[in-house]
């Protein structure tokens, strides 16, 4: 049983990746991060020797604070966190007891580059559709959430992301991008180690809406619709992509909660025999 101040692995494990969800901050030592740098989904790598100086930018939000076994590091930076008006827990046992759970880890060696305020910095075809909001949005919830996105024109993708030090996803020619059959958040999925029974299962409709494979789901058509409509009620791209986020919450939480569950009118009668 987790003590005062302390979140369990499963507890964690059910708020990451929603929109309200707690910021997660790794203070991790150099050398325990090295030894394995992979990362619990969205959270932020502070330095504990520095929380004092970083510790005031989370005032009035809730943050787990995990070292490598939630011990004295993990302890004594949500503790001066606290001090700085943050409500601020620890997680029990640590990155440690995160791995031994098999719960999913993001491969923070395929990340790109941050920019100065520690941003990852994107950039895009501008009006998207589908895949261009399913992007943006597991990166937000289970990536960085501070994330930018930029959408520009199709013809100048390349040379903003050049420019602004941008990477450029879901366009020809560049990583992050289609595969095969794969679209683009299936692949983000696959090389972020981000493979959850409920991602994947949402990538199955992600694909078959961005593909016209309506045969894989048949939730896709009913996505494509929708964001079809999203595209058409909003002239401004982030506008949009505020929207959509909304959409692939939804979504998201159907895919890990709500899958098993029907929904019927009028309710049969008790004892009815269904014809």
């Amino acid at each position: 049983m987790p003590s005062f101040n302390e979140i369990t692995v499963a507890q964690l494990g059910r708020l990451i990746g929603l929109p309200d969800a707690l910021a997660v901050i790794d203070v991790r030592t150099d050398e325990d991060a090295a030894a394995d740098p992979r990362l619990v989904p969205g959270s932020v790598r502070r330095d504990w020797r520095r929380t004092g100086e970083w510790a005031h930018g989370f005032a009035g939000r809730r943050v787990v604070v995990l070292c490598q076994r939630g011990l004295k590091l993990s302890q004594g930076a949500a503790a001066w966190a606290r001090h700085e008006g943050v409500e601020a827990e620890t997680l029990e046992g640590g990155f440690e007891a995160w791995k031994a759970a098999g719960a999913p880890l993001l491969r923070a060696d395929r990340l790109p580059p941050r920019d100065p305020a520690g941003r990852t910095v994107w950039v895009t075809r501008h009006r998207p559709k589908v895949d261009r909001i399913a992007c943006p949005w597991l990166i937000r919830r289970f990536v960085d959430p501070g994330a930018v996105f930029l959408f520009v024109a199709p013809s100048e993708v390349s040379a903003v992301a050049e420019r602004f030090g941008a990477t450029p996803f879901d366009v020809e020619g560049v990583e992050w991008s289609h595969r095969g059959e794969l679209c683009t958040f299936d692949v983000m999925l696959r090389e972020w180690g981000l493979e959850t029974e409920a991602l994947s299962r949402l990538a199955g409709v992600v694909r078959g809406a961005d593909t016209a494979r309506f045969d894989l789901a048949p939730q896709s058509a009913g996505l494509l619709a929708v964001s079809l409509g999203l595209s058409r009620m909003h002239k401004d791209d982030l506008a949009q992509l505020d929207a959509g986020l909304a959409v692939y919450d939804a979504l998201y939480r159907w895919c890990r909660d709500a899958v098993d569950e029907a929904h019927n009118w009028p309710t049969p009668a008790k004892g009815a025999v269904a014809s």
